[in-house]
This record gives structure tokens, sequence and C-alpha cells, in this order.
């Protein structure tokens, strides 16, 4: 495979999900495709920006969303950073190029009733399914992680006595998250039920099916779609929109934006204020009824 080397540099350096390593990977291949049917290319690393364009220009006229083309050159963009960190080009021929104008999506998160609604029923919840789904619900709120880092979420990193949990983000960047009594309370349950599972072959991870085996990511999207799906009528219920959720809700309680960043493992500022959004727009709204300026006709 002749992108094996990046590829195992995503798995393993990288720390890259299963599917987002995939993706990097259909891409390439899909670019390669192109490049070698169209230019006679047969290597990546000798092309110049010029096919590149041309294959944007060909995605385009495929009518693949700018948001895609974007992903897709994204990931010609690391390779090349791979090669030149590899010291195989000197120079990548993406070096100046811009993305393609998007439209910025707007995330709705859930409201605070429709949490309240999910708790209630996982609440109800017993054996060993239904405390590890509610927990697997509660700590996605509580803490804002991401689904990968909820997954690759290790046994060792999760203690009761602190009150915390050691996640490992992007970039493998690590960050201690505090813990509510409330979620302290739902592990110490999930543990009761985890030790009496018939045998355990993934010990070093703390999510695992009722096999022993560690939990994928697919398994977390059915359990947040399915408990949404029961309170709420929107469109999207992912485990992005409930970490989207946490932060927004910290913020309408007004948590300083900067701790929000550390919270949620941002390494800059930007990225957050995308949450800042819907908070903004509360703000305004309270500012409206409230300020005594505002009542005088």
């Amino acid at each position: 495979m002749p992108f094996s080397k990046f590829i195992s540099y995503l798995e393993f350096e990288k720390i890259y999900a299963i599917h987002t390593v995939k993706a990097y990977k259909n891409d390439l291949e899909s670019f390669l495709s192109f490049a070698s049917e169209e230019f006679d290319y047969s290597e990546i690393k000798t092309v110049n920006y010029s096919i590149i364009r041309s294959w944007i220009i060909s995605l385009v006229e495929d009518g693949i969303s700018n948001r895609s083309i974007n992903r897709k050159v994204s990931s010609l963009k690391t390779y090349y950073k791979f090669l030149l960190k590899t010291k195989q080009i000197d120079v990548s021929p993406l070096t100046k190029h811009k993305a393609l104008k998007t439209a910025k999506k707007l995330q709705v998160p859930f409201s605070e009733k429709e949490i309240d609604s999910v708790l209630s029923l996982l609440a109800q919840e017993k054996g060993f399914d239904g405390i590890r789904n509610k927990l697997i619900v509660e700590l996605f709120y509580s803490t804002g992680i991401r689904r990968t880092e909820l997954v690759n979420l290790k046994t060792k990193d999760v203690s009761t006595s602190q009150r915390t949990i050691k996640v490992l983000g992007k970039r493998n960047k690590e960050r201690i998250i505090p813990l509510i009594p409330s979620v302290i309370k739902t592990i110490e349950e999930y543990f009761g039920y985890r030790k009496d599972l018939e045998s355990i072959k993934d010990e070093a991870y703390f999510f695992l099916s009722r096999k022993g085996v560690k939990i994928y990511e697919t398994l977390v999207y059915r359990v947040i779609n399915n408990y949404f799906s029961k309170a709420s009528e929107k469109v999207k219920k992912s485990p992005h929109i409930l970490r989207h959720s946490f932060a927004t809700h910290l913020l309408n309680e007004g948590a300083d934006l900067k701790a929000v960043k550390e919270l949620l493992g941002h390494s800059s500022l930007a990225s957050t204020q995308v949450y800042a959004t819907n908070s903004i727009a509360k703000l305004k709204e309270v500012y409206k009824h409230t300020h005594p300026r505002n009542s005088k006709k």
C-alpha cells in the first residue's frame, strides 16, 4: 500500500480514530486515482498544485460540497506535512492553497428541558447495558468529552477518589476534567456491574460491551441517538451535539470562556467561541428584559 507508513503514523503516533484514518486513506487513494488517470502520475509526492487544482475543479463539477472538498484537501495537506517531516519532499504543493468558502453550520444544542427528559429516562435503567448507557450520556453532558475520547478512556484514568478523569485528546494532549457527584455515583454502580462480567478481554479500557471488549464509536452514537429521539425532535442527535450542549449550558450560566476552552480540550479560543453563539443570544434577551434603562419608554 503506497500510504502504509503514513497510515501507521496516523494510527500510532497521532492516535486518530479508525474511521478518521479510513477517511484519510480514501481521500488519498481518490486523488492518486485522479492524478494517474488524468495526468499519468503514479506518486502523489511528485505532483504540482495545478494537478491538485484540477482535482478540486472536478470535485466541484461532480457536485461535491465545498465543505467535503476542503476535508479531502485537508487529508492531502496532512500527507504532505508528513512527507516534509520525513524529509521525502522539500516543499508542499499546497503551501499557498486557500480553502473554499463554506456556509457556517449552526449547531443547535439540546435544551435543558430535553436533557432533563433524557436524564429522567436514564434514571430508570438497570443492568449492565442500562447503567453503562446511562453513564455514557451523563459523562458526555457533564464533561463535554469527544466521542473518540470516551471510547478510548482508560480504567486507570477514572478516579472516583479524586473525582476526575484524565482524557487523551487531539495531538496527544492530556487534560484533567472534574466529575460531579451524580456521575461519581453512576461510575461506582457501573464498576459493580463491570466486575461481574463473565470475561474481560480489554481490561485497560473503561467502557466495555457485555462481552468484555472495548466499545466502538457506532455503538456510542446509537446510544445517544436512541435516548434523545425519545425527548427531542431535532434532526441531529449525536455525541457532538451533547458536547455542544455541555459548552452552551456552561456559558449560559456564566462560565468563563477560557475555562470552557480547557474543559473541551480546544487549542484556541476561536474554536470555543463557536459555542458562545447561543449564550450571547440568551444574554441579549436577559439584558433586554432586565436593564432598568431598557424598560423606560
